[in-house]
């Protein structure tokens, strides 16, 4: 088991992993954290959401660090905002993408230059908005025909479905795209060389940390690149199989202050 004075950086998945199923990060994990910090300890965040909705937990945690956001697709300083990595999809596969989706009448919703665009504020905007405070804009069929590559794509339908539309996509444009499911209703459409492992790596480098020195919390498929880059992934207990397998270490679930339990047993003791 690694050892408090061996770790030097944690990152933390936001939705199901850091914040609980009111989203919010528990008083618990908030002090727990702050002790961590306090020790010298790095804190980052690295989510699929938005950088824009991204910023309250950075600044509620009072950290002063690049954040991975777009599923690893954008690197951004924090609080500076300045851009440090952006790779976006292909304009002409993102196009493919959106044909298929308005073909099928699948949900698909685009971001560019940190703006969400959707076709409308149906139920699946309106929801996405609700949970993660972004604010779409509704642009109608015009969503189809926007030119500018678009960091991330993101498809959102039934559990059911879900499965359906990965393998569509898939053999569609197999070798073009990076697709993970970070929820069970969720699609995280991004550039093939993008994910949360190369974004982390990007980092490490960047501030000379080695991976045996960091650990990485995560509950989706979407984390376990990057549980696998750092010394050490940590699955939450309510993560699918595919993610505890990926993990060395699973605690308690988001809703539980799993990620505490960690940080207290392993990190501060």
């Amino acid at each position: 088991m690694f050892k408090k004075a061996g770790i030097k950086l944690m990152v933390f998945d936001l939705d199901d992993t850091l914040l609980n199923n009111h989203i919010a990060i528990s008083q618990r994990t908030q002090q727990a954290i702050r002790q961590a910090v306090g020790c010298g300890i790095k804190v980052t965040l690295a989510t699929g959401r938005m950088y824009c909705s991204t910023i309250p937990f950075a600044s509620q945690l009072e950290l002063d660090m690049p954040l991975i956001t777009y599923n690893g697709a954008m690197v951004s300083d924090y609080p500076s905002g300045k851009v440090l990595f952006h790779l976006p999809i292909n304009p002409q596969t993102a196009a493919q993408v959106l044909k298929v989706c308005r073909e099928r009448q699948w949900y698909i919703q685009s971001y560019i230059d940190d703006e969400l665009y959707v076709r409308d504020m149906d139920k699946h905007a309106k929801l996405y908005a609700e949970i993660t405070g972004a604010k779409p804009i509704a642009v109608g069929d015009h969503l189809y025909a926007m030119e500018k590559a678009p960091t991330k794509l993101l498809a959102i339908a039934e559990p059911t479905k879900i499965s359906e539309m990965l393998e569509v996509l898939q053999s569609r444009l197999e070798n073009s795209l990076s697709i993970a499911e970070s929820k069970p209703n969720y699609l995280e459409i991004t550039n093939l060389a993008v994910n949360k492992g190369t974004a982390l790596q990007f980092i490490a480098d960047k501030l000379r940390f080695d991976r045996e020195e960091i650990i990485a919390f995560g509950n989706g498929n979407n984390d376990i690149p990057m549980m696998l880059y750092a010394g050490w992934g940590v699955a939450v207990g309510n993560a699918p199989s595919t993610v505890k397998e990926a993990a060395q270490l699973v605690t308690g679930t988001n809703d539980d202050d799993g990620v505490a339990d960690v940080i207290e047993k392993y990190i501060l003791n």
